[in-house]
């Protein structure tokens, strides 16, 4: 049972933003994961976070995607 008092740390993000932004590394798509607050790049297998609704496009923020996140996409 989920605890509804605990605070949802997954904001919105802008969809118009997310229609223009791309991976920084590779320039290619990102993929939204509302369940993670992240944008995945399958071409650099790397997750982008998203804080308090502001993707955090850096290289080094970026996390690797592991071979069950990489099927996903």
């Amino acid at each position: 049972m989920a605890d509804t008092n605990k605070p949802d740390n997954r904001a919105a993000v802008d969809p118009k933003l997310l229609e223009i932004l791309v991976c920084p590394q590779t320039k290619g798509p990102l993929v939204f994961d509302r369940e993670n607050n992240e944008l995945h790049s399958k071409k650099a297998a790397l997750a982008y976070p998203i804080r308090d609704g502001v993707p955090i496009m850096l290289t080094d923020e970026a996390r690797p995607l592991n071979d069950d996140e990489m099927r996903k996409l």
